[in-house]
């Protein structure tokens, strides 16, 4: 690909920097354009409400710990963003009295306190290990869900989480969200500097990144203030700690949920083009899933949007 500066910050690699013919291509999909995109290891899915959206997306934790026992472990790898399918996920594994107490939990990513040089703690407001307890895990009762030693949230000496995927527990399934800027849990772009400033990363380079503490492209902080934090900027870290590429393979399973309130109609459009057409690049991580052999992009139909200009 002919690559372009960035519209967003020049100092950085984006999805701006693709080149126009195929963001012009991109940007005329309509959905039914899209489920077309399916092909062998990548399957595009559609719903046609919020409720069936996220009870979908509550099940593959319910269905990754069905299959875990306590000589064969299981689990799932999570996100904050989205969130709503967490009650439902404890209200599932509540009512129905499921024993899940031999799965094990992944958390996606944490945010970094460059201050202290470690993980935020779980008193921080935007803590997300403190959002993943509150809204599921302290919600089902102690008899049946895992111990805390099951559960495996990213510090900022990332040593021991990774150790977790190398333990014997298969993880089933790596959920996501997709931000602005085209990542999964915080797989940003690379800022353009170094070795990197004339080129990003191949597909191959940044597929070797593992968990790690990284710098935050400005759409990603900006993003996060506006869905978290009531668009203030200042509350937001500009590091974070995340789950990299290396232990997204490990996964069986890729699965990628986008309702419409994180990524914008274009950026929904763009990752989905990219992966089904093997056109993988590092300016758009999302795009680097072209090469796993099992990707599902799940759609809330009504979020999908146009790119259609409307001037508002």
């Amino acid at each position: 690909m002919n690559l372009r500066t960035s519209s967003i910050s020049p100092d950085w690699w984006d999805y701006t920097c693709l080149p126009l013919d195929i963001v012009a291509e991109v940007a005329r999909l309509t959905p039914r354009d899209l489920e077309k995109l399916s092909r062998p290891g990548f399957r595009v899915v559609f719903y046609d409400t919020l409720e069936d959206f996220y009870l979908a997306e509550a099940l593959e934790y319910v269905t990754a710990w069905k299959q875990s026992t306590d000589d064969n472990p299981a689990g799932i790898c999570g996100p904050i963003g989205p969130t709503e399918q967490l009650p439902l996920v404890a209200r599932l594994v509540t009512e129905l009295g499921l024993d899940v107490r031999s799965g094990h939990f992944w958390g996606m990513d944490e945010w970094y306190d460059e201050t202290t040089g470690k993980e935020v703690p779980v008193t921080h407001p935007l803590s997300f290990e403190k959002a993943d307890r509150e809204m599921c895990f302290n919600r089902i009762p102690k008899k049946q869900r895992m111990p805390d030693a099951n559960l495996h949230f990213p510090k900022a000496d990332t040593t021991a989480f990774r150790k977790t995927w190398d333990a014997g527990v298969r993880c089933a399934v790596i959920q996501g969200g997709q931000g602005d800027v085209k990542h999964w849990a915080f797989n940003d772009p690379l800022q353009r500097k170094g070795k990197y400033k004339a080129a990003p990363p191949t597909p191959a380079e940044y597929r070797k990144l593992a968990t790690r503490v990284v710098d935050l492209h400005p759409l990603t902080i900006a993003q996060n203030a506006r869905t978290s934090g009531g668009g203030n900027i200042s509350m937001v870290p500009t590091k974070a700690i995340t789950v990299g590429p290396v232990e997204t393979w490990k996964a069986e399973k890729v699965s990628i949920w986008q309702a419409g309130t994180h990524d914008i109609p274009f950026g929904q459009r763009l990752t989905a083009y990219l992966i089904s057409k093997g056109l993988a690049t590092s300016c758009v991580p999302m795009s680097l899933l072209a090469d796993h052999p099992n990707v599902q992009f799940n759609y809330y139909r009504g979020g999908l949007g146009t790119c259609a200009v409307e001037m508002h």
